[in-house]
């Protein structure tokens, strides 16, 4: 007698959620201090990316070790990002928005040096 291990079980028939929900409030988490947005431009190599920034500048951003594996990230993505002190040409990635929360930053009118793109 053969039995299908999955016919009476509910969540293997069970359509998947969205992992991230659009509907209901969103939190979005703002730059504080030096922090500053950017967008993604280029994906260089080895854990470094080229993001122009809402001040204008072309930073070449690493991603911490901490986040290299968790965070992933692609060309026209908004992230937050935080200058170096000693070489304001280069920064840390710290943060990836989603989608629902670009869409609250563009109705605060965060991403006014970034509209271009959008």
């Amino acid at each position: 007698m053969v039995f299908n291990k999955f016919k009476d079980k509910s969540k293997a028939n069970a359509p998947k959620k969205p992992q991230f929900s659009t509907e209901g409030p969103v939190r979005v988490k703002m730059p504080r201090g030096r922090e500053i947005l950017g967008i993604i431009e280029q994906r260089v190599g080895a854990a470094r990316i080229l993001v122009r920034c809402i001040d204008g500048k072309t930073r070449n951003c690493r991603v911490p070790g901490r986040l290299r594996r968790k965070l992933w990230l692609r060309e026209g993505d908004i992230v937050i990002l935080e200058p170096w002190e000693f070489d304001d040409g280069k920064g840390d990635v710290l943060f990836k928005y989603h989608l629902n929360q670009i869409n609250m930053l563009r109705k605060r009118g965060m991403l006014k040096g970034l509209e271009d793109d959008f």
